[in-house]
Formats: structure tokens, sequence, C-alpha cells
């Protein structure tokens, strides 16, 4: 099942597979009938979640009902626990947008919910992040969770979520980060998918992120708090919910 799946997700379009995954998922779900985890975005229970990974796949990682993956749990949770996000009034900006959360949050009464992306066909919006299309002092909220790693310019893309942001509105932006690392690795010489799958971690992936990353996105303007949200957790919940244990939440806040 983990090549199977591996070799899936390294051969099939991106566009392709959010589109027709969740279908294949429907199945799978029955296989995984139990009670031993529990989705924090959709709430299902399984005996234990579906292996997941373009190299090697993750143990215990995605959820056959929602679609959602270890930082999504981590993030619905901390949206939950330690946000308004589903209580108060608030329009909200979500680029590449994750299939478990578009519906979810659509559905809410007090959302006004946009999604974005350059080339997904589940996003409502054609949107380069290095231009926003929209006003300065649009969203209340904003996520781009795995984007910087891909973008020509992740400054400017970060400053661009800045500008779109009211005064006091926050983001959530999350990549992939090396923390034995520094600084952030670029270069930008390295085009071949084999070789920057080798530095950058994917084929498609331009920088490697590293224990600079905050430093970058307050580049952007944003006041970062580097939230270890997830290390305070009982270790009960972090495995009951399969949470990646030693993932920050890189909480960004627009000055008011």
């Amino acid at each position: 099942m983990k090549k199977l799946i591996s070799f899936v997700l390294r051969t099939v379009p991106r566009p392709v597979l959010q589109r027709v995954s969740h279908y294949a998922m429907k199945v799978m779900a029955v296989f995984y009938r139990g009670d031993k985890v529990e989705c924090t975005v959709c709430g299902s229970h399984f005996r234990e979640f579906l292996p997941y990974g373009r190299n090697v796949a993750r143990p215990n990682a995605l959820c056959p009902s929602c679609l959602s993956l270890e930082r999504h749990r981590l993030m619905n949770l901390y949206l939950k626990r330690r946000t308004n996000f589903y209580q108060a009034p608030l329009k909200v900006l979500h680029v590449a947008p994750e299939h478990c959360f578009i519906d979810r949050f659509e559905k809410l009464p007090n959302l006004d919910y946009i999604t974005a992306d350059i080339e997904s066909p589940l996003a409502k919006v054609k949107m380069d992040i290095h231009q926003i299309p929209f006003p300065d002092n649009t969203f209340d909220v904003a996520f781009c969770n795995h984007v910087m790693e891909h973008v020509d310019n992740d400054i400017q893309a970060g400053s661009e979520l800045y500008r779109v942001l009211k005064p006091g509105g926050w983001a959530i932006i999350q990549s992939p980060v090396d923390y034995s690392r520094p600084t952030t690795y670029e270069d930008a010489t390295i085009t071949d998918p084999r070789e920057r799958e080798k530095h950058f971690w994917q084929s498609d992936h331009v920088r490697l992120f590293g224990q600079d990353y905050a430093e970058r996105l307050a580049k952007g303007g944003f006041t970062v708090q580097e939230d270890r949200f997830v290390f305070e957790l009982p270790k009960e919940e972090v495995q009951r919910y399969a949470l990646p244990g030693g993932e920050i939440i890189y909480f960004c806040q627009k000055e008011k």
C-alpha cells in the first residue's frame, strides 16, 4: 500500500488527484473502520489512517473520509482552540485550498470564504500569489499552506498576503522546514527534477526553508509568532489525532 500510494503521488498530476482521489478513498474507508484514531476535521474514527507520502509513505497519515493529513488536523485543532475562526464574522482568503477544508469552511455561516490558486481545479479564483487580485485591507484571515516552497519569490508572496489583510488580520502560512538548517537553502541553477528532489525534498520545490523561516515571513511585513501548540498537547491527543509532533505553527499578524 505504501509503495502504491507513493507511486501514484509521484506520477499522477496534482489537479487530477484533487478531482478523483476522494472517490477512491470512500472505498478505502470501509476497510479502515475502527476507533483508534480520530480526525479533527471531519470527526471520523478509524483503526488507523492511511499511509501517505511522495517519496517514503508516512504511516497513519491520510484520513480516508476527508483526505486530511497530519498538518491539516493540527491546523483545525489550532483554529478551534486558539482562534476565533469558528465564531467571528470573517472574510477569509484560502490559497491552494485543501480538499478537507473547502466544503466545511464554505458552509460556516460566519465566514465569507474565498479560495484561490494558480492551477488547482478546486479553487474559485485563478490567481498568482505574487500579484493577488484583491485590494489592500480586504481579508481578516488568510491561509497559505505548502505554497512558499514552490513560488519564485516567497518574500514577495508574503508581502502580497500582508497587503490584502486588514489591520489586525492574521494568516497561517505553513511550509516544510528543515530545522537542522540555520538558514533557507536556495539555488536557482538546480532545475532538474531529480536534483531538486535531492536538495529540496520534492521535485517541484525551489527552496528548503530552515530555522529562519519566521524571519523570511516577517520580511513581508508580518509579526510572526512561532506557536509550539502541538508541543503543549497531551501525548494521548497527539496520538489519537495522529498529529505532526514536531510542527511549529507560523501565526502571522498584521499590525492594527
